[in-house]
């Protein structure tokens, strides 16, 4: 076990020692996840096994991290939690990821060694919500909006009628 995570990793290596890391990942390096968050504070705590299971080269373990979304009713912060359980098959074909057994996805690898942080940011990736909610009615109260609108509505006039250039060019015999 590592106090502090590697930036690369090998997978298939790591595997074959049967390692374990452990750590934390800041979420300000995720650069994809960046853009859904209202805030990069804070970090996702890593904890992934390495091993061998037969020809089966896997990485299982778990991912949390507490991600700071914006509501999708009320457009404030939202404290979004995420617990994933990672199951994934390291694969280096097409025809190795349609073998795998139905638990594992397939974590296709063409070079040695990856980024570890893009294994944890695609997990988060999948795990955040379509449409982000408080789990309370958090709807805008639009009270004062009411009242801006009723109160401009009695000092205008009724909107004019778009067809009636129309009709009196029809009087004037222009039309």
């Amino acid at each position: 076990m590592l106090d502090r995570l590697p930036e690369y990793i090998d997978p298939l290596q790591l595997a074959d020692k049967r390692a374990e890391l452990k750590g934390e990942i800041p979420l300000s390096s995720l650069d994809r996840l960046a853009d859904t968050l209202l805030n990069d504070t804070g970090a996702v705590a890593v904890d992934l096994f390495f091993g061998r299971e037969g020809r089966l080269a896997k990485i299982e373990g778990h991912i949390e991290a507490i991600l700071e979304l914006e509501c999708q009713s009320c457009l404030q912060a939202v404290k979004w939690p995420v617990s994933a359980e990672i199951k994934l098959g390291i694969v280096t074909s097409i025809d190795q990821a349609d073998r795998l057994p139905e638990v594992y996805e397939p974590l296709l690898i063409d070079e040695e060694k990856i980024l570890l942080k893009d294994i944890v940011e695609d997990e988060l990736l999948l795990a955040l919500p379509t449409f982000p909610k408080h789990q309370h009615d958090c709807s805008v109260p639009d009270a004062d909006f009411n009242k801006e609108a009723s109160s401009s509505e009695e000092v205008q006039s009724p909107p004019e009628n778009p067809f009636s250039i129309l009709a009196k060019l029809k009087k004037t015999g222009d039309l």
